[in-house]
């Protein structure tokens, strides 16, 4: 039998924990002003087109839909320690969103300073989501799945584990670093030292740009891939399969790795 939603509508809330540990709530058109974990410990809360200007405002929460609604720059590490999270068409103001999460589904969501979010989380799928200000972000992420993204931020994804990427644009120096697992679809990809000591980085129809890139990895593949000019110093202990179209400025290899290198550039 499923119980029915309290409806909480066109008020607001600050101060100290004011829905403390609620359950089967669905807010709409609610401000929850300056405070401190407003929504702690709930479950099976419903938010629409609400504004979060507190701090900590879901923290140990499960079953949380979330639509149309904005994080302002008060609302930082808005979402820790909670599990199935879903949110469509919102705004995202403030850093540090996402930490130790299970189960999390992001649609059309935007963020604009997202300094050090997404940290250890685990099952997500991202839809059309930009990201702005995005340094860290992703680190220890596991089981990640993400089709239309942009992402301006340095330092992604770092000790990222089985992650697959479709549709995608990275402004990002040193992203995958120490990563196992990732593989990248149609993509561009601007940054330097890009995927220094990963394991199974694979770059399938990826335009890729910036200084010393795909070094100390183990077990690299790339297919139908370009490379700009300003990738210099490629592959420098790397061991690789890879499938190249246009010029490489230059390649860094140790004679002894001469034996095992094995690209195809057309």
């Amino acid at each position: 039998m499923t119980q029915t939603k309290e409806i909480i509508r066109d008020t607001f809330y600050e101060g100290e924990r004011p829905l403390f540990a609620a359950n089967n709530l669905y807010l709409d058109n609610v401000k929850f002003y300056p405070g401190k974990s407003a929504l702690k410990e709930c479950s099976h809360i419903e938010a629409r087109k609400c504004e979060f200007m507190c701090k900590y405002p879901f923290w140990h929460n499960h079953n949380t839909f979330i639509e149309d609604c904005l994080f302002t720059v008060y609302g930082r590490a808005a979402i820790w320690y909670s599990r199935n999270i879903r949110m469509f068409n919102t705004r995202v103001e403030a850093p540090k969103m996402f930490r130790e999460i299970d189960g999390l589904y992001l649609d059309n969501v935007q963020f604009t300073s997202a300094a050090e979010t997404l940290w250890n989380c685990r099952d997500i799928n991202l839809q059309n989501v930009q990201v702005h200000g995005g340094d860290y972000i992703f680190m220890n992420g596991k089981n990640i799945n993400i089709d239309g993204f942009y992402l301006q931020g340095n330092y992604s994804f770092q000790d990222a584990h089985n992650v697959i990427i479709r549709n995608a644009r990275l402004d990002s120096k040193d992203a995958f670093w120490k990563t196992e697992n990732v593989t990248v679809y149609d993509s561009e990809i601007n940054g330097k030292y890009l995927g220094w000591h990963s394991r199974n980085l694979r770059l399938i129809n990826c335009k890729i740009s910036g200084t010393q890139p795909l070094c100390y990895c183990a077990n690299l593949i790339m297919e139908n891939c370009t490379l700009a000019p300003d990738c210099d110093l490629c592959f420098e202990y790397s061991t690789l399969d890879a499938v190249i179209n246009g010029n490489m400025t230059s390649i860094k290899i140790p004679p002894e790795a001469l034996s095992w290198l094995e690209i195809s550039v057309k």
